[in-house]
Formats: C-alpha cells, sequence, structure tokens
C-alpha cells in the first residue's frame, strides 16, 4: 500500500503484481478494498491497481469538489507517475460511468473496459432513489451509516466487514455527497458510440434493474461483450470473484496477445 502526492493531495493507492495493468475504480464510500479479491486474485497474471477516490478511505480529502472528470485526472496523473503508458480500467457501479468518461477522454492511455454492474446514465427510479438518499445521508454527515450498509451487504465474512467498514467510514461527508450528486446527473449514453475500444459488461444475474443498462451498453458500445453472472446481484467483486476474475482474465488476454 502506498500514498502519493496526485495534482495536489495524497491518494492512497494498491499496486501489485506485473504485466499488463489494470486499474480499479470504487463508487461512492466503498473503497479500493472492495477489490481485495481481485487484487488477491489476478496480481500473478497482472499489474493490479485500485486507489481511494479522493475523500475516500485512506486518500485525503478534496478542496475541489469530485466530478468524473476530476477523477479521470487523477487516475491519469497516476498512470504518468507509474510509467504506465495504457491500462484497462475497471469500474464498479457508479465507477463504470468514470471508465466511460476515461475512454471518452483519453482513449490514446486504454486499452478497453471492464464494466461491472455499470451504467452511463441514472434513469431508472430505484437507482436514483438509492443514490439520492446516498447525498442525503453524506450531507448529514452520516458516512458511517452508508459505510456500516455497505459493508454490511457486500461482505462475506466478519473480518472482511469490518476492514470494509473500518476503510469506508474514514470518508470525507462532503466529498461522498459530490460523488453521488455527480453520479445522478451524469449522462454519456449519446457518446458511447465514439469509444471504439474493447469494454466487457459483466452483470448479475439476479440483478434485474440493471439489466436494461447492460442490454442499453451493449447495443451502443461498437465493441463490446455483455455477461451474466449466474447466482449474484449486484455485488459481483465480493460475492462472485472467482467468475469475475476469470472473466476480466480472459478478456485483457484477448486484446492484449
Amino acid at each position: 500500500m502506498t500514498t502519493s502526492n496526485i495534482n495536489g493531495y495524497l491518494m492512497h493507492y494498491i499496486d501489485h503484481g506485473i504485466g499488463t495493468a489494470i486499474l480499479f475504480i470504487h463508487p461512492p464510500v466503498l473503497t479500493s478494498l472492495n477489490f481485495i479479491y481481485q487484487i488477491q486474485g489476478l496480481s500473478s497474471l497482472f499489474r493490479t491497481i485500485a486507489f481511494d477516490i479522493r475523500g475516500h478511505g485512506k486518500s485525503q480529502s478534496s478542496k475541489q469538489a469530485i466530478t468524473y472528470p476530476l477523477i479521470v485526472q487523477d487516475i491519469k496523473r497516476l498512470i504518468d507517475q507509474l510509467s504506465i503508458e495504457k491500462i484497462f480500467l475497471c469500474g464498479y457501479s457508479t465507477g463504470g460511468s468514470v471508465v466511460f468518461e476515461f475512454l471518452l477522454t483519453h482513449p490514446d492511455r486504454a486499452l478497453g473496459g471492464i464494466v461491472i454492474g455499470g451504467m452511463s446514465e441514472v434513469n431508472e427510479w430505484r437507482l436514483r432513489n438509492k443514490i439520492f438518499l446516498g447525498a442525503v445521508f453524506s450531507k448529514i454527515g452520516a458516512v458511517g451509516s452508508i459505510a456500516f450498509s455497505n459493508a454490511w451487504t457486500q461482505a462475506e465474512n466478519i473480518s472482511l466487514f469490518l476492514e470494509l467498514f473500518n476503510d469506508a467510514k474514514k470518508g470525507n461527508a462532503r466529498n461522498a455527497e459530490q460523488y453521488y450528486r455527480y453520479s445522478l446527473n451524469y449522462n454519456c449514453t449519446a457518446q458511447l458510440r465514439e469509444i471504439h475500444l474493447p469494454v466487457l459488461l459483466v452483470y448479475g444475474e439476479k440483478d434485474k434493474h440493471f439489466h436494461p443498462y447492460a442490454k442499453m451498453l451493449q447495443q451502443r458500445l461498437p465493441q463490446s461483450e455483455l455477461i451474466f453472472i449466474k447466482n449474484v446481484d449486484h455485488r459481483i467483486p465480493t460475492k462472485a470473484p472467482g467468475p469475475l476474475n476469470e472473466q476480466i482474465n480472459q478478456f485483457v488476454r484477448r486484446f492484449t496477445h
């Protein structure tokens, strides 16, 4: 685990393994630890990197408002520092939208994208409501409550729950609220046809409310592949790490060999 000065703030990140690089992007209040099973399972095959977004986990809080373009700037600066020319980006939930933003902004620095339960806009009422409530709870300073709920639902066991909770509850409430609110209003659907890099779309078979996003993204992205993982809902990174890691491994190898 490493801390580095990135665009004026101290970023905490994990960097394991060698070879083709994959960088993981988390949604609001969660942290890089949510990808612990991807780091453990894939770092013997690839270079795996996960970072805490500004004001999340062990990263310093941000004076600038959290936006996807700002997160993308930070990712670009990090890969510059790590001397990585091109990278695969893997985003979970709203982190998937950050992947799209990066592919649209810096296609020359990417090899492709992996989107886990992601979307290009929030147009479904249940998801809008969930993100809106996240923003409201963050505004009143209840990041600990969100962290507890998230960790409890994501974790497979008590030790992982404690790790996720203790990491997430350190988050800055204002920065979490900004990330939630930006996610509510973001929309890159009309630009998806401009993304000509390969994109792997991964969704849980039980995550029915997200299936319309999956199908819409598959139709609009010129070079995409859609996979549904059986017996899992939205919480794929921690609840179905084996099947997810295998799909990531196959996808990355297909486009680097």
